[in-house]
């Protein structure tokens, strides 16, 4: 009788197709764009003045995060109850991964943790447009 080899796992550096990457003259302009999205639309559009019994988390910032060549914009939360680990957390609500030519995919977190991929090839204008106007960018 022959004996079976155990299962194990072997790294395969092929797995994962690399992304194209930004200049940091692209990276500010993206950045510029972003953040005047932020200031004039989002924020005072989900932003509120904390409630007066703050027992449940409300949002307080939306900010940007950079790694690598992935934007992500990022929703802070704030944790006023009295068994909170934190005083805040953040998470993530969309991010917006450089593809080919100058444009961009764009992804959205879904309620399992998971990115789901919404738009590719996109213009950094259409990008913003999506985040600005589509329901699934809400923070």
């Amino acid at each position: 009788m022959v004996k079976k080899r155990p299962k194990q796992w072997v790294w395969s550096p092929s797995s994962r197709a690399s992304s194209p990457t930004l200049d940091e003259a692209t990276k500010s302009q993206v950045e510029a764009k972003a953040k005047e999205l932020i200031d004039a639309v989002l924020k005072p559009k989900h932003v509120k003045p904390p409630p007066e019994d703050a027992r449940f988390n409300y949002l307080i910032d939306i900010t940007l995060k950079w790694h690598g060549s992935t934007l992500f914009l990022v929703a802070v939360y704030a944790c006023p109850g009295p068994n909170s680990l934190s005083p805040s957390f953040e998470s993530r609500f969309a991010r917006l991964k450089p593809a080919d030519g100058g444009r961009f995919n764009l992804d959205f977190m879904r309620h399992t943790g998971q990115w789901v991929p919404l738009h590719q090839g996109l213009t950094l204008d259409q990008c913003l447009e999506a985040i600005r106007d589509d329901p699934w960018f809400t923070p």
